[in-house]
């Protein structure tokens, strides 16, 4: 008796690896899931010929999605810009619904990493064929954990050029695929990257911010950088607090070594600080404090 029930718990178990597996190859297109296999993107595809195409990433915990109206505000906001038909039926309560479906035949993980990516329809050169889109939604764990040690220098290959087209997150990011690599190859943890300027704009994946007594200060939109929705927030929470001061400015790479602490945000680490830049070391207490903070918020927030 009890060796058929543990064949049987065996097999089930089996079983659930084998969903496991399966699920995790799953992909929202335009609504309808599918094995990832069975996704076929054509040679007229405009965000691999072009780059003609914007993403967020999201992090889902427990069904929930992180600042999801952010997120959706700036995706919205984005497209109108990119000039990007956005369909009547795009409300937040559809992608959110859609999101969440997506997710749904993945329940093994606590957090997920999901991204949602638009792209204009396949045509044409340089000038779409038209304005109207597709959509694709992949899920994967979040398995990102805050480090204790995080190493950070400067990539001066190639410059982040200032403007408004830079604040978007379009598909277009060789500069960052460039950045990343540099970054592998000495052993560091992130790169930050620098404007036509010499001013510095944010981190291969990453808004940066910089600590020097009671000033915290992050690079301005109009130097380059993403319009994060962490940045948002993480600037929400400084203008309320009585201690700090918070500055969207113009920062010298001389301010990195300067600094008394260094902090990285986006949606799928949170607040992440920087412990080590060339042979400076710094101090992370406000940047764990700021991360417990988001944390809450993140739950917290409708």
């Amino acid at each position: 008796m009890l060796k058929n029930q543990f064949i049987a718990s065996f097999i089930i178990f089996l079983l659930r690896v084998l969903e496991k597996k399966y699920s995790m190859d799953i992909l929202n297109y335009n609504g309808n899931l599918l094995p990832s296999e069975e996704l076929k993107i054509s040679s007229q595809n405009r965000a691999f010929k072009y780059g003609d195409a914007i993403f967020e990433t999201l992090k889902v915990v427990h069904k929930k999605i992180i600042f999801w109206e952010d997120h959706y505000f700036r995706l919205m906001a984005s497209m109108r810009m990119l000039r990007m038909d956005i369909p009547m039926g795009f409300t937040l309560e559809f992608l959110e619904q859609e999101i969440l479906k997506s997710v749904e035949p993945q329940e093994y993980f606590n957090e997920y990493r999901v991204r949602l990516s638009m792209y204009r329809k396949d045509g044409g050169f340089y000038v779409p064929k038209t304005n109207q889109i597709d959509y694709l939604i992949e899920v994967t764990e979040n398995t990102y954990k805050t480090k204790s040690l995080y190493q950070i220098d400067l990539f001066k290959d190639f410059y982040n050029y200032s403007g408004l087209l830079s604040t978007i997150k379009t598909t277009n990011r060789m500069l960052n695929t460039l950045s990343s690599i540099y970054m592998k190859e000495n052993d560091l943890d992130n790169c930050v990257l620098i404007n036509e300027r010499k001013g510095v704009v944010e981190a291969n994946n990453a808004n940066i911010f910089v600590i020097k007594g009671t000033v915290v200060k992050t690079p301005a939109l109009t130097e380059g950088c993403i319009k994060g929705v962490v940045r948002g927030k993480i600037i929400e929470i400084l203008k309320k607090n009585n201690d700090l001061t918070i500055e969207e400015t113009v920062i010298s790479p001389f301010e990195l070594q300067k600094a008394d602490e260094i902090f990285l945000t986006n949606s799928i680490i949170g607040v992440q600080s920087v412990t080590n830049y060339r042979k400076k070391t710094f101090q992370t207490e406000i940047g764990e404090r700021l991360n417990a903070t988001l944390k809450v918020i993140g739950f917290t927030e409708n």
